[in-house]
């Protein structure tokens, strides 16, 4: 099928991408690697006044040391996420899942930012951006804000960007030395998992000292399952498999899946 007429805008800055979204109004919407929404515009599922492609704005690229923490780009794509070392070294878990995104194609050309943005609650960065306490910063007409991701997805494909936003960086803590993995359940190969479990472990004098675990497509976003983290802190590794047993989607058939993943993402994050 072919898309609806649009305008097709280019932006050099933020700043003026963010213009032109005052300009064009709700009816328009922004581009990055298009894996996502180019599929959405062809099935006429969407129909846009104007689409603003912010692919060339090279500020949004790449993965920065902030101290403390990462600062990811929101145009970085998937396959630069898979390889840069700040990644590897200090958020192994983004690694991880970004492996299990798509096919190669697809990585290439689809980006971290969008992926979020997108909020699909069967997408795979979602959960470990929840995970992982991620903060959303965000550029607006009213300037910059920061949206942690526990606020930043509101709901099925639906986030806190307001119509005139655009999300320009992912600020993530480092989590150096930590145990990782994330553990999904798909029909097919490359296909969106039917529930997905996404977990880092720190592990200090035989227990655990802090756990991060991000369930993905149990509900119409990401979820954080805190009764499992808590229940792990303190704990030796011996306690993974009851901690798992409350993990839970509200669905009795993702009830038992939700569990068993669990079990298994935390106890292979704790294996190295």
């Amino acid at each position: 099928m072919i898309p609806a007429e649009f305008r097709y805008l280019c932006p050099s800055t933020v700043d003026e991408a963010v213009r032109m979204l005052v300009e064009e109004g709700e009816d328009a919407k922004v581009i990055a690697g298009g894996q996502s929404l180019v599929p959405v515009l062809r099935m006429r599922l969407a129909a846009p006044t104007a689409l603003i492609d912010i692919g060339g704005l090279t500020e949004l690229t790449g993965v920065r040391d902030d101290g403390d923490s990462l600062l990811i780009g929101a145009m970085t794509t998937h396959y630069e996420v898979q390889r840069d070392h700040l990644i590897h070294d200090h958020a192994l878990l983004l690694k991880l899942v970004t492996d299990t995104v798509a096919d190669p194609q697809v990585r290439h050309r689809g980006t971290f930012g969008g992926s979020l943005c997108h909020a699909d609650p069967a997408g795979d960065l979602l959960a470990p951006a929840l995970a992982l306490d991620a903060v959303m910063i965000i550029a607006g007409p009213g300037g910059r804000r920061e949206v942690p991701a526990s606020e930043f997805f509101v709901g099925y494909f639906e986030t806190a960007l307001a119509p005139d936003e655009i999300l320009i960086d992912v600020r993530v803590p480092k989590y150096t030395g930590w145990g990782a993995h994330y553990e999904k359940l798909n029909r097919v190969a490359q296909a969106w998992s039917i529930v997905a479990v996404a977990a880092a472990v720190q592990i200090s004098g035989g227990t655990i000292a802090a756990a991060r675990v991000g369930l993905t497509n149990v509900g119409s976003g990401p979820v954080r399952a805190v009764d499992v983290e808590s229940a792990l802190v303190g704990q030796p590794v011996s306690a993974i498999s009851d901690a798992a047993l409350l993990a839970s989607s509200g669905d009795g058939y993702k009830d038992n899946l939700a569990r068993v993943l669990t079990d298994r993402a935390l106890t292979a994050a704790v294996a190295g």
